[in-house]
């Protein structure tokens, strides 16, 4: 780990952006690990505060009482953990732990907050590792198979690839898009042992041939959810069956403009904190292994219908860089950054609090393959 020689204070409670990103060259990354930045009030003076140097940390998640962080690895076996600074926000490694498969993701903390729940992309296994008081991991404390048979994708869908493991909003379940088996599972995790079960009597649901899903997002009130499928570059809208952990497809709609002609990936969703709006960024290009472009990478706008929960598609707006991978809103709802990963910059639009429509506020941050961004 290295730290850069100053590394200023922030006030207790203010806003923290850690950015996790691609480092290695297999995966043309420029990234240099986990960044820390300092917010200002608006969330458009990014201060840089810390960089920890690792590879590939792709995706970041905090336990629930913010003391702790962690990162899975993607490409590689294990995920790392570390102490949050109450008073500066700054980080402290607490140190790694194998999680039993290849490549993980996604990962998240049980709302019990004993447990860890990583998807393991490469291996099809979706495995929990107990946390300990001092937040750090223990080994791994159960792992399930997902079961099924392959999408058709011939390159991207080998075996079980799950992509994301949240939780329901209940935290009863959660929920894995599959990319490689074109289902969706629902899981319950023991609070005491860990261990993961199918969902009895929905276990899971199945997609679009070739959907790929990749991330799921929930309606915030509504009994709703939505995927950007990646191989497709779809937008699927499902009822939530909160008591089974059930879901049933309702719609599924481009997520990229009507105009779009060439090779497209879905990234990311997000529904916007009062309810009324999805988004969903397009990487152009077919795949990882593509530059990108030619034509412009955006993020869609979809209304939600307050009753039904269906989408309606409103805009689509340029992310001024390549390969929005992932972007996310500000916790009010008021900000949007999108990471654009192969441009390496995260840029900031401000959200119009009626329409829902984005436009750039100016702030650009300078950073190498950015992949994930954590606002705490």
């Amino acid at each position: 780990m290295t730290l850069p020689a100053h590394q200023p204070p922030r006030t207790t409670g203010g806003t923290v952006a850690y950015v996790g990103s691609r480092t290695t060259a297999e995966r043309s990354g420029q990234g240099r690990g986990i960044e820390v930045y300092g917010l200002g009030p608006h969330g458009d003076a990014w201060k840089p505060l810390q960089t920890v140097e690792l590879e590939n940390p792709t995706f970041l998640a905090a336990d629930h009482t913010r003391r702790f962080l962690y990162a899975v690895h993607g490409d590689f076996s294990y995920i790392s953990a570390y102490r949050i600074d109450p008073d500066t926000g700054l980080l402290t490694a607490l140190g790694r732990q194998e999680t039993g498969g290849r490549n993980p993701a996604h990962l998240a903390v049980d709302p019990t907050n004993r447990f860890l729940v990583v998807a393991n992309h490469s291996s099809g296994t979706v495995v929990t590792l107990p946390l300990a008081a001092d937040g750090r991991p223990g080994p791994v404390a159960d792992s399930l198979s997902l079961p099924g048979t392959p999408g058709p994708h011939r390159t991207e869908q080998t075996g079980s690839k799950p992509h994301h493991v949240p939780f329901s909003p209940d935290g009863r379940f959660v929920v894995v898009p599959d990319k490689g088996l074109d289902r969706i599972f629902t899981l319950t995790v023991d609070p005491m042992s860990g261990r993961l079960a199918l969902a009895d009597p929905a276990p899971s649901v199945q997609t679009r041939e070739s959907a790929g899903p990749r991330h799921i997002a929930f309606h915030p009130h509504l009994p709703y959810a939505y995927t950007i499928d990646e191989l497709r570059s779809t937008v699927t809208t499902y009822r939530w069956d909160a008591r089974l952990g059930a879901l049933t497809a309702l719609q599924t709609l481009p997520s990229t403009a009507p105009a779009m002609s060439g090779d497209s990936r879905g990234g990311e969703i997000a529904v916007s904190p009062d309810g009324r709006f999805a988004y969903a960024s397009n990487r152009s290009g077919a795949g990882d292994g593509s530059p990108g472009g030619p034509e412009p990478d955006t993020i869609g706008l979809f209304a939600v219908a307050a009753e039904s929960g269906v989408l309606t598609p409103v805009d689509w707006f340029p992310t001024d860089g390549i390969r929005p991978r992932f972007f996310c809103l500000s916790p009010d709802g008021h900000r949007l950054y999108a990471a654009n990963e192969r441009s390496h910059t995260i840029v900031a639009f401000d959200v119009d609090r009626t329409s829902g429509r984005l436009r750039p506020t100016g702030t650009v941050v300078r950073t190498g393959s950015p992949v994930c961004v954590l606002i705490l």
